[in-house]
């Protein structure tokens, strides 16, 4: 059966001129939702001297101060729970869910109407149709449902499509896997990292993926990962499947860019449903297509809790969209989200981030999980090591492997010295959801 490329071809293909006007009359509609409905909004827009009247223009985003995690989390502590954030009354929510967290901060709280979970599962269809799931698919989840928000706005998208769901649920990786085959998914949804833990336990159980599955798209999300070319080409080797990814916030409640069947080389912006300023992190001023910058997005979706000018952290840089040959008229984040502002490292007067060095430690095949151990000498001296386990069978490739790996890494740090540690197989954790492979034991290590 023939199908339309786009999901919403009216609004995925408006010229950008219209496009733009559309985002401000959004962006009026929400400010005034928001000064009338949230205290926290009204409170901080006008200390700021701002009311959405005064937005004329586009530019005029400008006007309205950026909120940040600190100030959400500090409301949430001042005023148990959601804080002064809520823009209805609780008891219309229908569903509660919290970030992922990290070690030792309180996780975001947040709370959906239904009309929010609606609009969810509308833009996980933008994404998921746009890399090519159709009715005739089956979308196996390789996700543990809980509180976290994860998948679960990309579950009732493939519901909304047509496609045969699976929920991977609270199982072992081997009944994964043996689902994935007998059931014949055509569609797996999972973190990059758990993507490749599945293939190598699939490769110790005798099942080649690539052969014995029907596995033809990888939707890939919650990690930089997915956009990272070694990566991508790994996975899509060993599963003979391409890999589109995807990246959402707990705090917008689902994805905002969306990798196209064209694979352009990174993914597009909802930009009928988000504004996406790409901002100087230090200065906070706009930077130009093809300058890295600090995402900093304004969600039109959610009404529950509206999102404006949320700094992100995350690392990204703009493209025309006309670099695509899909049609979109969505402009593109090269390379997705490329990590975090916040998770560089400084390390004897180096930059180094985490995403940078799996970018090249995913170029040796033999090479199953990975951690950065970063610590320091004698009380003195910062070090960097990259503890490595090797694939089962691929134990002899190690010699030659180590000093090459070391090299590449020296040479992409500007020469700082990589000490790499093997490891027994099984003795790094091998993530699921989020990896975290970052160990910083400095004494004063500092995490903005």
């Amino acid at each position: 059966m023939a199908y339309a490329d786009y999901w919403n071809p009216k609004n995925e293909t408006r010229p950008r001129e219209e496009l733009q006007a559309l985002q401000l009359v959004k962006l009026r509609r929400l400010c005034e939702w928001a000064y009338t409905k949230a205290p926290f909004h009204k409170r901080r827009f006008e200390a700021a001297n701002f009311h959405p009247e005064q937005l004329k223009t586009l530019d005029d985003v400008r006007r309205i101060p950026m909120m940040t995690r600190e100030e959400w989390m500090a409301s949430q502590v001042e005023r148990p729970l959601f804080g002064d954030m809520l823009a209805s009354e609780q008891r219309n929510a229908i569903r509660y869910h919290l970030t992922s967290g990290t070690s030792g901060r309180v996780p975001l709280r947040v709370l959906d109407s239904m009309k929010d979970w609606d609009w969810i599962g509308e833009m996980w269809c933008y994404g998921l149709w746009g890399f090519g799931v159709r009715p005739e698919d089956t979308v196996y989840f390789a996700f543990g449902y809980g509180s976290f928000i994860g998948f679960w706005g990309a579950h009732y998208a493939c519901e909304k499509i047509g496609a045969l769901v699976i929920p991977g649920g609270a199982q072992t990786t081997e009944a994964r896997i043996k689902q994935i085959v007998e059931m014949g998914a055509t569609t797996v949804c999972s973190t990059p990292t758990y993507a490749l833990h599945m293939w190598q336990k699939a490769s110790e159980m005798g099942i080649d993926l690539a052969h014995e599955s029907k596995v033809d798209k990888l939707i890939l999300s919650g990690e930089p990962a997915g956009s990272i070319p070694a990566v991508k080409q790994q996975l899509e080797t060993a599963w003979g499947a391409k890999c589109g990814d995807t990246a959402g916030m707990t705090e917008v409640g689902t994805i905002m860019i969306f990798e196209c069947a064209h694979q352009p080389g990174g993914t597009h912006i909802i930009e009928d449903h988000f504004i996406e300023e790409v901002l100087d992190p230090h200065t906070g001023e706009p930077v130009g297509y093809g300058e890295l910058g600090e995402r900093v997005v304004t969600s039109f979706g959610r009404g529950f809790i509206p999102a404006i000018r949320y700094r992100t952290k995350d690392m990204v840089m703009k493209v025309p969209a006309s670099l695509c040959g899909c049609g979109r008229t969505y402009d593109i984040y090269e390379g997705g989200i490329r990590g975090r502002w916040d998770d560089m490292k400084l390390i004897r007067g180096t930059n180094v981030y985490p995403r940078a060095v799996e970018s090249i430690v995913r170029e040796y095949d033999a090479i199953d999980e990975f951690q950065i151990y970063i610590w320091r000498k004698d009380e003195i001296q910062d070090e960097i090591t990259i503890r490595l386990e090797i694939k089962p069978g691929r134990e002899g490739e190690w010699e030659s492997l180590q000093p090459s790996l070391a090299r590449d890494l020296s040479n992409a740090h500007e020469g700082l010295r990589f000490n790499l540690e093997r490891m027994e197989y099984g003795q790094l954790p091998h993530f699921e959801l989020k990896a975290r492979r970052l160990i910083d034991s400095r004494p004063v290590a500092q995490y903005s």
